[in-house]
């Protein structure tokens, strides 16, 4: 195989690396519906990572089971409390309707892609005040669970 076949192979590869990585929170924002979710902070600006919010959804992690026995894939169905968006006990079982977040739990831990937020600088800070105050997510979650952090928004500007 040629020179030029090797870069054109190892550059379609990682093409399609690419693609996969970014294919559930880009479906997200393409075609999801918005949903409000009450949203905590946890350690608003990580130093190592840079200006990434990590957020935390009051309740999504005791959705699992004490044993910690839920370990892969799981779903966690959307359920509408007032005018937020809360989850409801995590199952193996995809949800036949209804909004849901696909999500993967590490027997103790849920992760369902919504977790972190990237900001600049300046608006990282304004974004941790505003979790310290009280704030929303906006979140889009598509037909299949996929879900991406939209914006962070304070409580009262709904």
């Amino acid at each position: 195989m040629n020179r030029r076949a090797l870069v054109g192979a190892a550059t379609a590869v990682q093409l399609l690396l690419v693609g996969v990585a970014v294919q559930a929170p880009l479906s997200a924002r393409l075609t999801g519906d918005e949903y409000l979710m009450a949203v905590a902070p946890v350690d608003p600006i990580d130093p190592f990572r840079g200006a990434y919010v990590t957020l935390s959804y009051p309740g999504l992690a005791t959705l699992l089971p004490d044993d910690g026995s839920l370990d892969g894939t799981v779903y966690v169905r959307l359920t509408k409390q007032g005018d937020l968006w809360v989850g409801e006990q995590a199952t193996t079982e995809r949800p036949d309707s209804g909004p849901y977040l696909r999500c993967e739990s590490e027997g103790w831990r849920v992760r369902c892609g919504i977790e972190s937020l990237f900001a600049s600088q300046s608006r990282a800070r304004e974004l941790e005040q505003q979790l310290r105050d009280g704030a929303v997510a906006r979140i889009k979650v598509d037909g299949r669970g996929n879900a991406a952090v939209v914006a962070v928004e304070p409580r009262a500007a709904r």
